[in-house]
């Protein structure tokens, strides 16, 4: 498939700008509602396979830039060349690979690409790969919900720890004003037993 705009060919060759409602994998394009009635009835088209435009959305963007059409020649691919391991056209079949032996339609490649040992191959990979990355998902999920409860055992180890050192602060300080008062009660009674002593001097003098 080409990477070609979303909206109706036929209409943009006619200087119309219509969205298409489905998508033709034989033409390589996209087709409005009403083209899509002349294309399903035209001989030439109608037994093309077309699908959704919705569903043509969702296609991977490496797939969509699959041409359909050879670049040289802007002519259909119908033959596959298992030599050279491309598909052609009839222009190329001509030019290139009219010496080749091993040369099938393409529609004859594709349907037995689909059931051979090595696309079951690929498919039991992809399956594989699809359930690895479905098992590094859960990991991945389980350990940002590990984390979270980390961090807050972490935040209630740090709320215990400033509360323990409030606590032995608190009582570092009460410890302390303790000594000093007792330091300045032991002080005024040195202060007022001078002062006793000393006003008993004066009178007697």
């Amino acid at each position: 498939m080409a990477t070609s705009s979303l909206n109706c060919g036929v209409c943009d060759h006619r200087n119309i700008s219509k969205l298409s409602a489905i998508w033709c994998t034989e033409c390589d394009e996209g087709l409005c509602e009403g083209c899509q009635e002349h294309h399903s009835l035209s001989k030439g088209s109608r037994y093309h396979t077309v699908i959704q435009i919705s569903e043509y959305r969702k296609l991977p963007s490496d797939v969509i830039k699959i041409s359909q059409f050879c670049d040289k020649h802007n002519e259909k691919y119908i033959i596959y060349c298992k030599k050279h391991e491309c598909p052609c056209c009839s222009s190329c079949i001509v030019q290139g690979h009219n010496r080749c032996d091993e040369i099938v339609k393409l529609d004859d490649f594709i349907k037995n690409a689909k059931t051979s040992n090595a696309f079951y191959e690929v498919e039991q990979t992809l399956v594989e790969v699809l359930e690895n990355i479905g098992k590094i998902r859960q990991d991945r999920q389980k350990n940002h919900l590990t984390l979270s409860e980390t961090r807050k055992q972490i935040e209630k180890e740090i709320t215990e720890t400033r509360i323990a050192i409030n606590n032995h602060v608190d009582k570092i300080q009460a410890d302390m004003i303790k000594e000093l008062c007792a330091l300045e009660d032991k002080e005024s009674r040195k202060i007022r037993q001078l002062l006793i002593s000393l006003e008993e001097k004066q009178q007697e003098i």
